[in-house]
This record gives structure tokens, sequence and C-alpha cells, in this order.
């Protein structure tokens, strides 16, 4: 077989993994007394994320370059990127359920690759005189890893969103959403709220009872009780979101600096205020605005996921929409 075949092989290969994976997830959601459904969900991922490898690795055995050189490409090393963080955010939450809400992500730009673009984009074509650098490793990659983790992070805001629409969610902790959730409405919240108050004065009596070992002891059995595994669904999804984004904008950060060298190297100017530019400072300036409300506002729940949410389609514009428009230095993958 040879590379050509192989690599068409891989990619639809890729695709039908993952939207076996997306299915496995989305049955475990609605039959959550089957475990193995969601074991058989991460294994899919895990085998896509090993065939989209094997494509990225085949095509640069194929054209002598890192494949990065056109949409096609990158759409792959994209889709590689989200089914990475995708394992990671499982190994972090220890809650395979997000796999409902990144399984499709994953899946979608797969499909768009493989079927939705032209078969002239998917073939590997001699580098433009801009690309033919080292930079294009460096650079390039950098931004897609960047991009792949914000999407993870953002979607699983949009998750939070949807898991507590309709109702009051209060989440308790710090920055890494270690703390209790207190949700509800109308009444319920309101026994809730009682039961709390009953709980905090008998803690009361307890310490001022039993002196300071008791209190140590109390301190151990909440510790305890907020270990990841037994968080709530929704603080899981906030705080998932929270370390990924965190990830993800250093990432983008190294990649914006990374790229105004190479830029100075290719075009003599650090910035041009080309769109791809203008819009990644957008992004950085909008996940930004994210941390800063996390940090140091300390801000949690729906708030900071809204402004994530609102993330993902900047991300989306700056990444695709650019490219689809034609326009620019950067528009190497446009098909307009």
């Amino acid at each position: 077989m040879d590379l050509a075949a192989l690599q068409e092989l891989l990619d639809n290969s890729a695709f039908a993994v993952l939207f076996a994976a997306m299915g496995l997830y989305w049955i475990s959601a609605a039959f959550p007394r089957i475990p193995a459904l969601q074991e058989l969900g991460t294994a899919a991922m895990a085998i896509g994320n090993l065939s989209i490898a094997s494509l990225l690795i085949a095509r640069w055995i194929d054209a002598g370059y890192f494949p990065l050189s056109n949409l096609y490409e990158s759409l792959f090393f994209l889709a590689w990127g989200v089914t990475t963080m995708h394992l990671v955010a499982e190994w972090m939450g220890r809650n395979r359920l997000v796999g409902v809400f990144t399984a499709p992500l994953a899946m979608g730009i797969v499909a768009f690759a493989a079927f939705s673009l032209p078969v002239e984009m998917q073939s590997s074509s001699p580098l433009v005189p801009a690309l033919q650098s080292n930079w294009l490793m460096m650079h390039v990659s950098v931004m897609m890893f960047s991009y792949a983790t914000l999407m993870v992070g953002s979607v699983l805001s949009i998750a939070f969103l949807v898991v507590t629409r309709g109702r009051v969610v209060e989440l308790k902790g710090n920055s890494f959403g270690i703390g209790n959730t207190r949700s509800g409405r109308g009444e319920g919240a309101s026994e809730r709220a009682e039961g709390e108050s009953e709980d905090s004065a008998a803690i009361g009596a307890a310490t001022t009872n039993a002196g300071v070992a008791v209190l140590e002891r109390s301190q151990t059995a909440v510790a305890s009780a907020l270990t990841p595994q037994k968080l709530s669904l929704a603080e899981v999804l906030d705080n998932l979101s929270y370390r990924l984004i965190g990830l993800g904008f250093p990432l983008l950060t190294i990649g914006i600096i990374a790229g105004g060298v190479w830029a100075n190297e290719a075009w003599g100017t650090y910035w041009s205020w080309d769109p791809k530019e203008t819009w990644a400072l957008i992004t950085w300036l909008v996940f930004a605005a994210y941390l800063h409300t996390r940090i140091t506002k300390g801000w949690q729940g729906r708030r900071p996921a809204i402004l994530a949410s609102a993330g993902l389609v900047v991300v989306w514009v700056c990444y695709l929409g650019v490219n689809l428009l034609g326009i620019g230095l950067h528009s190497y993958g446009w098909f307009l």
C-alpha cells in the first residue's frame, strides 16, 4: 500500500472511530449503569488520536515537511489536539462524561476535513517560500495546539451552561473548583440552606465540646469529601474548563510571539495588522479577560462560562474564518 492510499484509509478510519466514540459517550450518558460504554468511548477516542497521528506522520514522510501547510493538514492537527486534550481532561476530571461534549467536536473537524474539502486541497503541495522555514513547526504547531486546548476548554464551559441551565448554582472554593456546589429552585434550595445551617451549628457545637482534635478530624473529612471523584458534574466542568484555558492561554501567547519573530524574518515586520494577526490578538484579549475574572475577581460558574463560550466563536473566526475569506498574508488554506 502506497502512502497516498494509507492516508485515505487513516482519515476515513479516524472519522469512523470518532463517530463511534461519540455514539458510545451519548449512549453511556443515557444509560449510566453500563460503565463499559464509557470505557469503550475512551478507547475509541484514543484509537482516533493514534489514527490521526499516524496520518500526520505518513504525510510528513510523503511530503518531506511538517504537515501544517494547508487547511486539510491543519484541521487534522487540530483534531489530534482536541482528542489529546480530551484524554487529558478525562484523566484530570476522573469523569468520562466530558466525552459527551468533546467527541462531537473532534468528529466534526475530521468530517469537515475528510469529506468537505476538495480533493486538490487534500493533497500535499510544495511549500510557498514564506513557509520554507523552521518556524513552521514552532509557530504553527503551538498555535494549533493552543486553539485545540482553548476549544476544548470553551466547549466544557458551554457544557457547564447546559448542565446548569435554569438552576441557581453557587460554586464554593478556590480557583481550581475545590469546594461545594449549591443549586436548586424555590423550596428545595431553602430546605438545603436550612440543612446547611443546622450542619454548621452542629459542627460548631462539636468543635466547642471536643476541642482542636475534633476540628482537625472534621477538616480531614471535608477534604476527603471534596476529592475530584466526588465533585458534582457542574464542578468538574467548571474546574476542567478553567484548567484547560489556563493551559491554552500561555501556548497562544508563545505562538503569537513566535509568529512575530517569523514575520520579521519573512516580511520585515513583527506586526502588520494582517486579519489573522488581528483576530489572534482579539482571541488573546478574550481569554485574558476570562482568566482575569477568574484569578483577580474570583468569578466562578456561569459568568466566566459565558465569556469562555464567546471565546469559542472567536477562536473559530481566527482559525477558519480568515482562511475562508481568502485575504491577508496567512490565507494559505482558503478555498473560496
